[in-house]
């Protein structure tokens, strides 16, 4: 009895929600620590959201691919869910929406940094 309940335990634990370092990752670039998507592409900032609010959508959002957050995505430490107005989720860090940059091709592009000077790589505090 006891071995099906520690089954039926650890079946749960592998169903429940989806957290952030799911969504990140930590990176060192050209020295520096950013973070970066599950694939490792670089995540940026955006000086026109405001916190815990994303203003980038239409061509912003396809040049700036927000961080998608799961349905059942739950915030964790500096973690954040946004919602936002167009229904889908994204991650913040820090009160901040992220995002990639289309124009990165691999791991470690950072190309999107410094973009019309409002776009910045994502970094640790």
């Amino acid at each position: 009895m006891k071995s099906i309940v520690f089954a039926i335990a650890g079946l749960m634990l592998g169903t429940t929600a989806s957290f952030a370092a799911d969504a990140w990752k930590e990176a060192e670039v050209n020295g520096a620590k950013i973070y970066t998507d599950a694939s490792g592409m670089t995540l940026y900032t955006f000086d026109n959201d405001k916190d815990g609010v994303s203003n980038c959508y239409d061509k912003c959002a396809t040049n700036w691919p927000p961080l998608k957050a799961e349905a059942d995505a739950k915030a964790e430490g500096g973690w954040t869910v946004v919602e936002r107005k167009d229904g889908t989720r994204m991650w913040a860090y820090d009160g901040k929406p992220l995002y990639t940059f289309i124009k990165d091709k691999k791991a470690g592009d950072v190309t999107g940094d410094g973009v019309n000077g409002v776009w910045h790589i994502a970094k640790p505090e």
